[in-house]
């Protein structure tokens, strides 16, 4: 072998890469060593950029095509290898080739409750998982806060290490969008789309990547909040709170039996007796009627659990109704006291 084979052969004359592992994000060039010649062959395929790396400072990207390597072809390059006439003797740097096509159905979870912040019921932890699809939009920004100095990145290493922080991007958004708990873990088929708008700018200036698509699967919430849930729905459904409390007297009269189907029947007897009286102008005969179911019914003066036993409805109901005002009570210390003739008031509208 003469020189100049030997020359020829310590030279690298054509870069390229096949990607047939199809879950490559990043691969560094191998070059054995080897320098790049002047007018060397670059070749970028579709879906695929490179970067040029000196002494650990960026050089020139390319994107797709067939790229001959001369002075005007690296400026940067030229500048940061201080070339003064141009690009004539061979030279190394380190070549990456970052795959930028669209990789989709790529999972994300919180393997912790995240904390949120709620108008109706202060803070809150969610649970919650879904899927995602990317490419890479800044090769520069990608490898310096992903991929780093690997030969080959994979998408195994890249879920391992965006995991954390998809998850904090995806709280972040949650608390900038101020979405209620009720709207989260309910509408979660729609809260990956409302969300794209505050995590694309915060991955693509953090780590140079793009998502098209941020999928919410699930979203899931304590029991106690749930439970909230179901109430506001159920209540909802019913109307306003005052047909909700005759919905619940209603159901707990079909149920039956025991104290509270007891209680609410000689209610709703007690205020069918009131609408009989005044409807006969007070008689007489009446009235000793409504005396005589009144104290069997409940007492003079009732306390909020009292009357909750009386509507067969929960205390916080009651509570409720009171706070609002639709139930005339008063509060004696800490404590509500109800009069029988607001009840009965309440009962008859």
């Amino acid at each position: 072998m003469g020189l100049m084979d030997f020359i020829k052969g310590e030279l690298i004359d054509v870069i390229e890469w096949t990607d047939d592992s199809r879950d490559t994000l990043s691969y560094r060039f191998p070059d054995d060593d080897k320098a790049i010649k002047n007018g060397a062959q670059l070749i970028v395929r579709e879906s695929q950029q490179v970067q040029f790396v000196y002494l650990g400072e960026f050089g020139d990207t390319f994107g797709p095509g067939k790229h001959t390597l001369t002075t005007d072809n690296i400026p940067i390059l030229t500048r940061l290898k201080s070339w003064k006439y141009g690009f004539n003797s061979p030279f190394k740097a380190d070549v990456y080739y970052l795959n930028t096509r669209l990789f989709t159905g790529n999972k994300w979870g919180t393997a912790n409750p995240v904390m949120m912040r709620d108008e109706d019921l202060g803070i809150v932890r969610v649970r919650a998982f879904g899927t995602y699809d990317f490419h890479i939009v800044n090769p520069k920004l990608f490898l310096k806060e992903v991929a780093g100095s690997d030969q080959n990145f994979r998408l195994d290493e890249f879920a391992d290490t965006m995991r954390s922080r998809i998850v904090s991007v995806f709280a972040d958004a949650l608390a900038t969008a101020r979405i209620p708990v009720f709207d989260v873990a309910s509408r979660y088929t729609e809260l990956g789309e409302a969300l794209l708008p505050l995590i694309n700018p915060v991955i693509a200036a953090k780590y140079g990547l793009e998502m098209p698509s941020f999928i919410v699967e699930n979203v899931s919430v304590p029991p106690e909040v749930e439970q909230a849930i179901d109430k506001r729905s159920s209540m909802a459904a019913v109307g306003n709170l005052n047909d909700y409390v005759k919905f619940q007297m209603a159901q707990g009269m079909e149920k039956g039996g025991g104290a509270g189907g007891m209680a609410t029947e000689m209610a709703v007897g007690l205020s069918i007796a009131q609408q009989i009286i005044q409807q006969q102008g007070g008689v007489p005969g009446a009235a000793a009627g409504k005396a005589a179911v009144a104290p069997a019914a409940v007492p003079d003066l009732l306390s909020p659990a009292d009357a909750a036993t009386a509507l067969g409805v929960p205390e916080s109901d009651v509570m409720t109704i009171l706070e609002s005002g639709e139930l005339a009570g008063k509060k004696i210390g800490s404590s509500w006291r109800i009069k029988r003739s607001a009840l009965d008031e309440y009962l008859a509208k």
